[in-house]
């Protein structure tokens, strides 16, 4: 290896192979084709330091934003006639013409060393893929193994920080599809649509970056209305339901890109709603019921002085907290909503990009606070 070492890229490469390993023989032995390559510990931690030094370049003042893959060159790829070197100098030099979303740079072998044949939109099944975020901040991921376009998280390196998200589905009890679906623990006979789309809600509330709170509560129930403040100054009425409405189309009508197109659309405009002070309300119908939404502790209901909190991570333990210590205003109406409202789901985004699910748990007989932000980038 070239260029001083990032001990976090040592630290995890050898669990990243063996996440990359695992998952290749299983598709393997259940007949999957097109998969990706696998790389090797030495590969992985080579193209981590390589890309963390290049987080810290800057280009005509700019921090690049990349993506990287771990696969030869290919047919339909653009292809360098010289490859270039897998340097830090080199890809933030690179970085302008490729900072756009879905364009990767391909990293392979030439001879004994690595280096950046050109540039694909191609990702085959579980190929390693790391993303440079930010300065210092980078995400390991891979496609999902059905055949779809989404990926999910496998690691976040931040700093000297390394975080390995947990694969384990025996240790996600009381964990709401939403926190299944992102670690991509669900089977692809059962993804829900419906999961998808809070999803694609989260990313998008946390991207605005002024915090935020959006609360499902079941659909034709009033229950939740003892736990608001009335009336609701941005009351919607009739319930706004555009995104009810694209949810109904038949499954082949959702792989076209107009449903896609206008799916983006209203899911950005009902995330951009809670950066107004107060709660967004939907009905896990998706009727959008209202926003700037005051919460309020039910009439002869107990405050809710603990959660359980629990982080997606190995080695990571359940932690017992006043929901006070997780935020501010935001994180405690909404601990205390769902304490009061046990079929609700309570999402909160911080100004500083965590992201917390609250849920009932029936196992642990409290309300459940799932940090979720790692999986969101």
């Amino acid at each position: 290896m070239t260029g001083p070492a990032y001990p976090a890229a040592r630290a995890v490469a050898g669990k990243i192979q063996s996440h990359f390993a695992d998952h290749l023989a299983d598709a393997r032995r259940n007949g999957q084709d097109g998969l990706a390559p696998e790389p090797d510990a030495a590969a992985v931690e080579e193209i981590i330091n390589a890309a963390f030094w290049a987080s810290l370049r800057r280009e005509e003042g700019y921090a690049p934003t990349i993506s990287l893959a771990f696969l030869p060159p290919s047919n339909t790829a653009l292809t360098f006639e010289r490859p270039l070197p897998l340097a830090p100098e080199a890809l933030a030099k690179l970085a302008p013409a490729v900072e756009r979303p879905g364009i990767h740079l391909g990293v392979w072998r030439d001879g004994n060393d690595l280096s950046v044949w050109g540039t694909t939109r191609t990702i085959p099944k579980f190929c390693f893929v790391i993303e440079v975020i930010a300065p210092a901040l980078l995400v390991i991921k891979h496609r999902r193994g059905e055949d779809s376009g989404k990926f999910v998280n496998v690691a976040v390196l931040e700093g000297d920080q390394a975080k390995v998200l947990n694969q384990d589905p025996t240790a996600m009890r009381d964990c709401p599809s939403l926190v299944t679906s992102l670690l991509g623990l669900e089977s692809a006979s059962s993804a829900s649509e419906s999961v998808n789309v809070l999803v694609q809600l989260a990313v998008s509330m946390r991207a605005h970056h002024r915090g935020g709170s959006l609360l499902m509560v079941p659909d034709n129930t009033h229950s939740w209305q003892d736990s608001i403040v009335s009336p609701v100054l941005y009351s919607v009425s009739p319930p706004f339901s555009e995104l009810a409405e694209l949810m109904k189309e038949d499954r082949s009508e959702m792989r076209q890109r107009r449903w896609q197109d206008a799916l983006r659309r209203v899911v950005d405009a009902i995330a951009g709603l809670t950066a107004v002070d107060g709660a967004t309300l939907i009905t896990d119908r998706y009727h959008l019921l209202g926003f700037g939404v005051k919460i309020r502790r039910r009439r002869g209901g107990e405050p809710v002085e603990r959660v359980i909190v629990t982080e997606p991570v190995e080695g990571a333990v359940a932690d017992i907290a006043n929901p006070a210590q997780l935020g501010g205003t935001r994180h405690l109406s909404a601990a205390q909503f769902v304490h009061d409202q046990r079929d609700a789901l309570a999402m909160v985004a911080s100004q500083d990009g965590r992201f917390t699910i609250f849920a009932w748990s029936p196992c642990e007989e409290m309300v459940h606070a799932h940090r979720v932000e790692a999986l969101l980038l």
